[in-house]
């Protein structure tokens, strides 16, 4: 069933809600499930360029899922918003 929620009106709430929880620039992190047989973990990585520092991949306990955390320094919080909608649109991507 197809939510009837406007996504603009999700994220202005959202970038309110990021404004007014932190200081920014700073840090902020990010986290996604996917499958673990899925090809989305380097696809999810490329939205960052590539870090090598301030990412952790776990294994759920039965294998079927990884958790990928990103932790970055971030200019603002459109920044932010900006790697979710990205990140939305790859297929079988959680973002919590």
């Amino acid at each position: 069933m197809k939510s009837k929620a406007n996504p603009d009106d999700f994220y202005n709430r959202f970038q309110q809600q990021l404004e007014d929880s932190q200081n920014w620039p700073g840090r902020y992190m990010f986290k996604f499930i996917v499958k673990s047989n899925s090809n989305q973990i380097p696809k999810l990585k490329q939205l960052f360029d590539n870090p090598s520092e301030g990412v952790s991949l776990v294994n759920s306990s039965k294998n079927k899922f990884q958790s990928l955390t990103i932790t970055l320094e971030m200019k603002s919080p459109l920044a932010v918003i900006e790697i979710y909608k990205k990140a939305s649109a790859l297929k079988d991507v959680i973002i919590l």
